[in-house]
């Protein structure tokens, strides 16, 4: 019976996820004509996709979510033909493959990088389900495949010959180096493979300069969707929480309990409370980013939409809006502080993939979360010329200094004062803390 029960839910789940990929590959050919679709698609596919790239801004609004509603369906596919459950890590990751899909990731760089995860797998003689989450996270690091392709006037076949082997390479040094840093934030920044490709392209960056391929950040992204976006992702949001509210017995009951949890890695939601009340948290969590970035003032565009959906996917690990919201504050105060717009494209994903950070507020309590917002702000700013935008999850890679600085400080602090804090706990480096990794994955960005 329990076994049954079990595979019921993965229907669901699967069901769920297709749903949000058929949906978006819909609406693809609903604002694109087909002449403009494949345009747009050859664009995005033929870009060099460095941080930032806004889909929306070189191709069109339709292109780029064909291209998310593409490129994400195959990877929920690939988790069901593998049989991997559904669990919080892997949602988490898909969500966050479906955010950076809006600007950056594409059917053309990903797929070395998750072929490189297999190999690595056949080396390891495990199975590639083992290490699906890395494989999905690992794809922070696109564009380097789409860099060595497409941004350096190679002869089109030695680029792609070039970035295919580049891809390779990082999905198979991913997986190990992922579960070794791990170790290094103490499970309170989510985002592990992010500030783990934040190392391995701070190290590939090197080399290319090295060597004369200078590798130049860019800045591209697009305006004057903000109305028909809000209207989009809020109608998203209203789905996941009637659907969790259904899922759950049509209760918000155990809704409470949830809140109070810490959501330090690993914190699969899923696990501990369930699908309704994860789907329920992830539907809020949609809703409390989009509405902040609506209240400073901000733009709806590719990278800020790619930052809610990695934000609404994990509310399935370790984000809720309680442990979020001192994120938010701490990286509001920061741009108070300066000159600095709060509501820019580069503030908004600092506040949205800051809230990495959650399991900070959640471990230690809210004003130290305000601080560890604060931080991140300051810092994730100077990062991103170390990986010279190669690396999509930027805020994840800021974010594990971030976490690495503040947890002997914080903790130290609390013993002084007999207020030690209990169960704070290094991730175990298995496959489920990943996302402490994947940001996402995820998400870095993320």
């Amino acid at each position: 019976m329990r076994d049954d029960v079990e595979t019921d839910l993965q229907k669901v789940k699967f069901r769920l996820l297709v749903t949000l990929c058929l949906g978006a590959v819909v609406l693809g050919f609903v604002v694109d004509t087909p002449a403009e679709l494949m345009r747009g698609t050859l664009a995005i596919l033929s870009s060099p996709s460095g941080l930032l790239t806004d889909y929306m801004a070189i191709a069109s609004v339709g292109a780029t979510f064909f291209n998310a509603g593409l490129l994400t369906l195959l990877s929920v596919v690939l988790v069901r033909l593998e049989r991997t459950e559904f669990s919080g890590p892997v949602i988490a990751g898909l969500f966050t493959v479906f955010g950076f899909a809006l600007f950056g990731k594409n059917l053309f760089n990903s797929i070395p990088i998750t072929l490189g995860v297999f190999l690595y797998a056949k080396l390891e003689r495990k199975r590639f389900s083992d290490y699906q989450v890395e494989s999905l996270f690992g794809t922070a690091l696109a564009p380097a495949v789409s860099f060595m392709a497409f941004g350096k006037g190679l002869p089109l076949w030695q680029g792609i010959l070039l970035g295919y082997a580049l891809g390779i390479f990082i999905g198979l040094v991913i997986p190990p180096m992922a579960r070794h840093f791990a170790k290094f934030h103490h499970g309170l920044s989510l985002y592990n493979v992010g500030f783990t490709a934040g190392i391995v392209g701070m190290v590939i960056v090197a080399v290319m300069n090295l060597l004369e391929y200078d590798v130049v950040e860019v800045y591209n992204v697009s305006s004057g969707y903000t109305f028909e976006l809000s209207v989009l992702t809020f109608t998203f949001c209203l789905a996941l929480l009637v659907c969790g509210f259904l899922l759950n017995g049509r209760s918000v009951r155990g809704m409470a309990g949830f809140l109070r949890r810490t959501g330090q890695a690993p914190s699969d939601f899923v696990a501990l409370e369930g699908i309704g009340r994860t789907v329920m948290n992830m539907g809020l969590m949609g809703v409390l980013a989009t509405a902040y970035v609506l209240i400073v003032g901000g733009d709806l565009n590719g990278p800020v939409l790619g930052g809610i959906f990695t934000v609404i996917g994990f509310g399935a690990y370790g984000k809720h809006p309680r442990n979020c919201l001192p994120i938010l504050v701490g990286v509001a105060l920061a741009t108070a502080f300066t000159n600095t717009d709060i509501g820019s494209t580069h503030v908004l994903l600092a506040a949205l993939f800051g809230t990495t950070l959650a399991p900070v507020s959640g471990v230690f309590g809210s004003a130290y979360g305000v601080v560890a917002g604060f931080l991140h702000m300051a810092l994730v700013a100077n990062v991103g010329l170390l990986h010279g935008g190669l690396n999509l999850y930027n805020n994840g890679f800021s974010a594990g200094f971030v976490a690495f600085v503040l947890f002997p400080v914080f903790n130290a602090k609390l013993r002084i004062r007999g207020k030690g804090v209990k169960g704070v706990k290094t991730a175990e480096p298995d496959h489920h803390t990943c996302p402490a990794v994947a940001e996402p994955p995820p998400p870095t960005p993320g």
